[in-house]
């Protein structure tokens, strides 16, 4: 019986909890440490599935909650699942859809507001984005102010549907706005059960859809800056029989390594650890040095649609005049497709006239120059330079 997920650790860092593997998944393998860029409806914007492939991705990311809105998740198991309908054979991963229907419920940006019991509501103006009860959250499309209901077992459906190798349980959103006691709470009463409830249906799934590769199931830790909540949180979920583990919730970035190291001290070792929405190089590495093993984020494609290209020296504006007749490689040292193909001038004219092709353009260079880094802190890991390399990279990218 083919298995949905099985992970081997190769190489370990002396004096730190990174380590290298292999994460098997029904369609190929991923080397980790490893990027995972995000494709939020079936596609990365801007990008073909082969464009996609050709920047190193080993995996992408899909976005439960959108494609539980468009086209539907139904339509997609009749299209034989994400694979089949986008275009793409390598690992997939999708998330649960808890973090967008509990912060963009209606579509905008919330608004915490802090009632005297210490718990928040999250409005917009008068309206709620949306309710959470311990039961599920019940939320207003973005699309056409439909009301729609997500729980555990609806989540676990979604992402069946879907046909994502690696899928996550549902979860609470909580944020630093939230109380120490309401975040006892929020872990007590939804995220545990939660995922209790996300591994029986996830269970119950699998064996109805052996039609289907089997697909694997992550736990997720929250707990947000709290030591004893975060580790409270990954001994329960680490007893349990996921096939992995979702690293999430709000943390403050200046603590972003302790705060990892103190989930992935109680999670199984034998099990990967998922970093959920994380791309800056200073996060990165200290996630990984302290035992993370994937990320995912929007970011290196959202900024770069908007102009904001990495280098080695920190990010760069392309649209700046100095760049108007400078018909140099955008990046010389790159070996990206759009550094090896196109000028900076011609670059900042795209983006000057606002032509889609600059969109693609960026999008390609930032998202391999992402995989190209965790590629490079993957090989400093087996090679024992990871803590030179780290030093000699972010001294450089952050010294403006």
């Amino acid at each position: 019986m083919q298995k949905a997920l099985t992970f081997e650790i190769i190489d370990r860092l002396d004096g730190a909890l990174a380590r290298t593997g292999s994460i098997t998944t029904p369609h190929g393998k991923i080397h980790t440490p490893a990027f995972i860029p995000v494709g939020t409806q079936a596609t990365l914007k801007a990008l073909t599935p082969e464009q996609l492939a050709a920047t190193g991705a080993q995996a992408c990311l899909v976005n439960a909650y959108h494609l539980f809105l468009r086209p539907g998740h139904d339509t997609i198991d009749k299209a034989d699942g994400i694979h089949s309908f986008m275009n793409w054979s390598g690992p997939t991963f999708s998330d649960s859809g808890g973090f967008q229907v509990m912060s963009l419920g209606v579509g905008f940006k919330k608004v915490i507001d802090m009632t005297g019991n210490g718990a928040p509501n999250i409005t917009q103006k008068k309206k709620k984005l949306a309710t959470i009860d311990d039961d599920g959250v019940t939320f207003k499309s973005h699309l056409d102010g439909s009301m729609h209901r997500l729980d555990p077992e609806t989540s676990m459906q979604i992402q069946h549907g879907i046909g994502a190798d690696i899928t996550f349980a549902f979860d609470e959103l909580t944020t630093l706005h939230h109380s120490y006691d309401y975040q006892v709470e929020s872990l007590d009463r939804r995220t545990h059960p939660w995922a209790i409830r996300s591994l029986a249906e996830h269970t119950r799934l699998n064996a109805a859809r052996s039609h289907r590769p089997p697909q694997a199931l992550f736990g997720v830790v929250q707990g947000a800056n709290h030591e004893d909540l975060r580790r409270k949180s990954a001994k329960f979920l680490g007893e349990m029989d996921f096939d992995g583990y979702g690293l999430g919730g709000a943390l403050e970035k200046s603590r972003i390594g302790e705060i990892t190291r103190w989930m992935n001290e109680e999670l199984p070792e034998n099990k990967p650890r998922h970093m959920l929405g994380i791309s800056e190089p200073d996060d990165i590495f200290d996630c990984i040095e302290n035992g993370a093993d994937t990320f995912d984020c929007v970011s290196p494609a959202r900024v770069g649609r908007n102009g904001a290209l990495y280098t080695n020296a920190g990010r760069v504006n392309i649209t700046r005049a100095e760049f108007k007749e400078d018909f140099r490689p955008f990046d010389e040292n790159c070996d990206c497709y759009t550094c090896k193909h196109y000028t900076r001038a011609y670059l900042h004219h795209l983006f000057r006239t606002s032509e889609l092709l600059g969109n693609t353009l960026a999008t390609i260079h930032n998202e391999r120059f992402i995989v190209r880094l965790v590629d490079t802190i993957r090989a400093s890991i087996t090679d024992g330079t990871f803590f030179a390399y780290k030093e000699q990279f972010l001294a450089e990218y952050y010294q403006q």
